[in-house]
């Protein structure tokens, strides 16, 4: 099954929290309530560097699928 890049989540436990799901290496939950980021992936150093130079980018993007799934809701 194919996914898409980015998923939006929620759960009635975390009434004022959205969540942004990143599907592709790395994998990572971002809660856009209060930037928590959650990886799921386990790293090894090699990894890390990589992970760290490219992080900002995949946390921007999960901001940015947000904010036009947002606005895509905002038009109906």
């Amino acid at each position: 099954m194919d996914f898409p890049k980015y998923l939006l989540g929620d759960n009635s436990d975390y009434p004022t929290a959205i969540f942004v799901i990143h599907t592709e290496f790395p994998r990572f939950i971002i809660n856009l309530e209060d930037d928590e980021v959650e990886w799921l992936e386990d790293f090894d150093k090699e990894d890390q560097k990589e992970l760290e130079a490219e992080a900002e980018g995949l946390i921007q993007g999960a901001n940015d699928f947000y904010d036009r799934e947002i606005a895509l809701y905002d038009e109906d």
